[in-house]
């Protein structure tokens, strides 16, 4: 059959791509909550390659699963096999992207739960923002520690796991070999006048000091999450910007909803949150997101064009 433009437009917004190199084939997107699939869906995903596409399935940078070479009139019954192991396509457009997270605790580095974190990510903005049109594709990384393995700070909504040490002196037992100071890959950690120190500037919070002292000479002080905006990778690569503090995880998910009710309200269609942020600049941003300014607006935005306030003055609501 003849795919129109129309067609592969349609089904694109289903996670269906054209591949270009065929006259009526598509790779299908299909999604992860946070990068993990049980044995059960992985069969499931297996058996839709063979039944529906070339055999063969790839895997994304954002952790999802590709099927290639699907039929355009095999994509409802492709749909509906995936329904079965409780699987969806998607993951395209102009709004929250799936969810990509490290491994976490399970990692010797992990500082937070990645992939719980990254679930309620998933239940509460793809799924609960799936109908909310954005200016731009709005991507979120969950990163368990400073080690940085899944680029939080390339992504627009990074969140990168901490657990800031604080000393007991008391605890201190001035070992010749100190094990903290040998341990601190950063050497924030140094032993000074027979007493372990922690240079705040050099310290990034990684927690493996807090683990390494024989006698729990350290303890956490702040365990949670680092917040990052506006980072993105591509043509035009930009590092993200740091909010202050450390926060819990419940704090975050509050922040990622006012960053996207921001997003929507004040950026320009086809802008990537990073551009805005830059427009915005970092003391606006931080208004915005530290403060319940565009959560009481949360109504209002969400029933107005996409970038609304986007030619504002900053600081003007």
């Amino acid at each position: 059959m003849k795919i129109t433009e129309a067609d592969k437009k349609r089904v694109k917004a289903m996670g269906c791509l054209f591949n270009r190199e065929s006259e009526d084939e598509f790779n299908v997107r299909v999604i992860t909550e946070n990068g993990t699939l049980t044995g059960v869906q992985l069969a499931n995903i297996a058996e839709a390659a063979d039944r529906f596409g070339s055999g063969t399935v790839a895997f994304t940078t954002r952790l999802t699963v590709e099927i290639s070479g699907v039929k355009y009139e095999d994509i409802p019954a492709l749909q509906a096999h995936l329904a079965r192991a409780n699987l969806e396509t998607g993951g395209t457009g102009a709004k929250v992207r799936p969810v990509t997270a490290c491994k976490g605790t399970t990692c010797v580095f992990g500082q937070i739960n990645t992939q719980a974190i990254a679930k309620q990510i998933h239940k509460r903005f793809y799924e609960g923002y799936k109908d909310v049109a954005l200016p731009h594709k709005f991507k979120i990384a969950v990163g368990g520690c400073p080690n940085n393995c899944m680029k939080p700070d390339l992504n627009d909504f990074g969140l990168i796991g901490q657990n800031k040490p604080l000393v007991n002196w008391d605890k201190c037992r001035g070992c010749k070999k100190c094990i903290v100071q040998e341990g601190c890959q950063r050497g924030a950690a140094k032993v000074v006048d027979g007493k372990i120190t922690i240079d705040k500037d050099r310290c990034n919070a990684c927690g493996k000091c807090i683990r390494n002292c024989y006698f729990k000479s350290l303890s956490s002080q702040a365990h949670g999450v680092k917040i990052v905006i506006g980072g993105r990778w591509g043509r035009e690569g930009r590092k993200a910007s740091e909010l202050p503090g450390i926060y819990s995880a419940i704090d975050a998910m509050d922040i990622l909803e006012k960053t996207l009710l921001a997003y929507r309200h004040y950026g320009r269609p086809r802008e990537r949150f990073g551009l805005m942020v830059e427009r915005l600049g970092m003391d606006r941003m931080e208004e915005l997101l530290l403060t319940d300014e565009v959560l009481r607006k949360k109504e209002q935005i969400l029933a107005e064009p996409v970038g609304a306030g986007a030619d504002l003055q900053p600081g003007r609501a």
